[in-house]
């Protein structure tokens, strides 16, 4: 018999002011971990990213300071600190204290912001250990402290300033109670501050970093805007034209910028942005740029008699797109966004608007420069020839009968239970390490697909090529998605998609090979955190009946010294998962009490886009001028 509960008003828990935002911080910044981390930063860098969107501030200043902390500094108007009439407040303290306050819903105060996606400033003052606020206004130099959400001291003026001195400085230092991650990443601030800086041109924003003295601070300024932004996702690509085609409009309040170039690559590089958001889902202003870039395309080709290598056909959208980079940047009063993790776009109106700029503007730049309507033109006829050849080629490289199938590969061993959330696909290099994985791994809930080899770079290659590699088959197949315009993120199998490679430098070209393939053809994967790579020891060393695993040379020198008196009875360096023994390999690599994944998520879609362009691509200067700038960063490499 159940015990009955005493359920009543009693039980009805109230979390009074930011008291909800530290019991449930996943619920307001997505996670506790480093994407959450930097996420406090982006949240105070989005409020003076507004202030500059309004006209009011042309510098912002991020810092990383030793103790953890970091700040956040714009010249802009500067928080108002006089009385909040409802608070009884300085409204700085309401803007920091509550949550949904802000400026940001008074279209007079904002015509647009970005802001508006995000939490508020309230939500970083509730995760920080301590956060300080000045203010420079009114000839004043004005200071608050707050403690985990709290104020902990009053509104003071602590100096004068020069009158036309204004602007915000936010410090705050993340709560490691809160966190699972302490530090911030410099390169992962820096990808989106250089993003925030192409998006709104003429807005210099700087990053600091006071915890290495040799640390050079960088420093992003673009007056070209989004058209820079091209150029520098191209610097790995040849264009087809030397101009960066760029279109703006703006109708009924939404502003509209275009920019794109056509390239010899093979895979295009498309990027939408919201009020500065990143929508990797995609969207109303995505599907418009689409929708008439096609249009304007085709109608061109055929007024001027360009299509009689494909017997007068139209190019599919796919095919015009092949090997383009496009920027595309929308700012909206009132932004909707919808998807899974609110990064896409849903506002019906703007769809429209695109159309119309795209359409408008790119039919008068082909009248003007018809070698560029040509070039890319002649690329996209080139790409339809492939894609028609594809399409009457044998029966497995063809896109739909190599993913129609529903039969799983045979080297594929399953695990017993179907349900995705619950199981685990590791894929393995070499089928030496393959049998060893099989059995060491938990059959229940743990899969195993062999690899042989190196698979196709698929950088380099166009989709029918792709589907004629055997082992990229028989991914497509055992993770069951299907790939490209026909992925569907519910029919996946298994909920980590595991790359368990050697930890020397065949391993990690192979791993970057199946990265670039998810990258380029599953790329929900990685977006929705399903792709893993196994961290294995490099050693196992052994000292008077315990054992001990180093993952770097640093450890095991570490682990000898201290914890074998300088004489470890037996050091067993693993070459490759196929040296281990099925007990060994469980231990390291696959016992999820033990093992160490790290998950690979696409934080900068762009940035991404641009490095998978830099190591696969055909351009060989870069990749050497890549390699010399990172490679004491290098890790995971047998030396």
């Amino acid at each position: 018999m159940v015990a009955e509960s005493n359920y009543g008003a009693g039980q009805i828990q109230v979390l009074e002011g930011l008291e909800a935002v530290r019991k449930r911080p996943a619920m307001y910044i997505g996670s506790t971990d480093g994407r959450g981390l930097h996420h406090l930063v982006y949240e105070v860098v989005d409020n003076a990213i507004d202030e500059a969107l309004a006209g009011h501030c042309s510098h912002i200043e991020v810092e990383l300071h030793d103790d953890g902390s970091v700040s956040v500094r714009d010249d802009g108007r500067g928080i108002p600190v006089d009385t909040h009439e409802e608070y009884d407040r300085p409204a700085v303290e309401v803007i920091l204290t509550v949550l949904h306050a802000g400026g940001k819903f008074d279209k007079e105060s904002y015509q647009v912001s970005g802001g508006l996606h995000g939490v508020g400033v309230s939500v970083v003052n509730a995760l920080s250990e301590w956060l300080t606020v000045e203010v420079d206004r009114n000839g004043k130099r004005y200071e608050q402290r707050f403690e985990r959400g709290e104020p902990v001291t009053e509104l003071e003026t602590v100096t004068d300033v020069p009158e036309d001195q204004t602007g915000t400085r936010i410090q705050f230092k993340p709560d490691t109670d809160i966190f699972e991650v302490e530090k911030f990443s410099f390169s992962t601030l820096e990808s989106r501050l250089r993003e925030l800086a192409f998006l709104n041109s003429g807005v210099r924003i700087s990053l600091i970093d006071d915890r290495d003295p040799d640390a050079d601070t960088a420093t992003f300024e673009y007056e070209g805007g989004i058209r820079e932004f091209v150029e520098y996702l191209n610097e790995t690509r040849t264009p087809l034209h030397g101009d960066v085609i760029y279109l703006e409009d703006e109708s009924a309040g939404v502003q509209v910028e275009i920019a794109m170039q056509a390239t010899e690559d093979l895979q295009s590089s498309t990027h939408a942005f919201a009020n500065n958001i990143n929508t990797r889902e995609g969207g109303t202003h995505l599907t418009g740029f689409k929708t008439a870039l096609t249009r304007v395309v085709n109608g061109y080709a055929k007024d001027h008699d360009l299509l009689k290598a494909i017997d007068g056909e139209n190019l599919k959208g796919e095919d015009i797109r092949e090997g383009l980079t496009a920027v595309i940047s929308v700012k909206h009063p009132d932004p909707q966004f919808e998807g899974q993790t609110k990064t896409k776009l849903g506002n019906s109106d703007v769809r429209g608007v695109v159309e119309s700029a795209l359409h408008d503007g790119l039919n008068t730049y082909f009248e003007e420069h018809p070698d560029t309507a040509e070039a890319i033109i002649s690329k996209a006829i080139e790409a339809a020839k492939a894609r028609k050849a594809a399409q009457k080629a044998e029966e497995l490289t063809r896109r739909k009968s190599a993913l129609e199938s529903t039969s799983l590969p045979g080297k594929l061993a399953d695990c017993q239970t179907k349900e995705p959330e619950d199981s685990e696909l590791f894929i393995v290099e070499g089928d030496s390490a393959g049998g060893s994985t099989k059995q060491a791994r938990d059959r229940k809930f743990q899969a195993v697909l062999p690899i042989r080899g190196k698979i196709l770079n698929v950088e380099k290659h166009r989709l029918d090529r792709i589907l004629e590699n055997e082992e990229i088959r028989a991914m497509i197949r055992a993770i069951g998605t299907g790939i490209g315009e026909e992925f569907d993120i519910d029919e996946l199998r298994y909920g980590r998609v595991i790359l368990a490679t050697d930890a020397d430098v065949d391993g990690a070209h192979i791993r970057t090979l199946l990265l670039t393939f998810f990258y380029r053809h599953m790329r929900p994967l990685l977006e929705n955190g399903h792709v893993y790579a196994i961290k294995p020891p490099l050693y196992r060393i052994r000292y008077r009946g315990e054992t001990y695993d180093a993952m770097t040379e640093a450890d095991r020198e570490r682990i000898v010294e201290e914890e074998c008196n300088g004489n470890p009875t037996q050091i067993q360096r693993f070459k490759g998962l196929g040296e281990m023994n099925p007990e060994q390999l469980w231990e390291s690599a696959m016992n999820p009490e033990n093992r160490i994944l790290k998950r690979i998520t696409i934080e900068d879609a762009a940035e991404a886009d641009r490095m998978f362009s830099v190591l696969m691509g055909d351009a060989v200067g870069p990749r050497k001028q890549f390699i010399k700038e990172h490679a004491t960063d290098a890790e995971w490499v047998d030396i």
